[in-house]
């Protein structure tokens, strides 16, 4: 009989220790029933991905004349759905916080731009001395009227006097004139030529 009581009490024991850690399993996988699905590698991305968005906002207030601001989604709208890594805009002009899809095109790309500098500058501050020189920025100037390419001009612009080499690989012939050093790709008859412009003066 004492025999069975310490194998009972042995088995309540092992039973609590299997609940603990079942409920630090799901915890970290993000199976808690009836809570937002977020697993343990999602929760340190968004720890970071919190920092990204507070550097990329920096960048965004100023070419939206301090109008948006990313907000990452803190909520899923069902919670049998993963989340984390979702973004919201807040517009101060309306005082409403939106699904960043609503953005348009030339907005969109301003919000992109400012996240790709936003991510730049974490990973130079925790990656131990890594530098980014060089960033190209591919299209995307179709979609801005003249004040939006101004603006994010004038982002790159005081990226690339901050020491950075920042090349922006366009069609929109607009820029010509805000950019002075430029490399001129011309397709012809029999394959393309390059020309550099260098402070307005053409060389090759």
């Amino acid at each position: 009989l004492e025999r069975l009581k310490k194998a009972l009490a042995e088995r309540e024991k092992t039973l609590r220790r299997y609940e603990t850690a079942l409920d630090l399993s799901r915890t970290a996988n993000g199976a808690l029933t009836g809570r937002q699905r977020l697993n343990f590698e999602q929760f340190v991305q968004a720890a970071y991905f919190n920092r990204i968005l507070e550097r990329a906002n920096r960048q965004l207030s100023g070419m939206t004349d301090g109008r948006y601001a990313l907000l990452r989604r803190e909520t899923a709208s069902d919670l049998r759905a993963r989340f984390g890594l979702d973004i919201d805009v807040f517009d101060r002009y309306t005082g409403k916080i939106r699904d960043v899809k609503s953005l348009s095109g030339g907005e969109s790309f301003k919000a992109s731009l400012a996240l790709a500098l936003g991510l730049s500058d974490v990973v130079q501050s925790r990656s131990g001395g890594v530098r980014i020189e060089t960033m190209f920025v591919d299209e995307g100037f179709g979609s801005l009227d003249d004040e939006s390419r101004r603006q994010a001009i004038a982002a790159l612009a005081g990226l690339a006097g901050g020491g950075r080499l920042i090349g922006i690989i366009s069609h929109v012939s607009e820029l010509r004139e805000q950019i002075d050093r430029q490399v001129v790709v011309t397709r012809g008859m029999t394959g393309s030529t390059v020309r550099i412009v260098a402070g307005g003066r053409r060389a090759g």
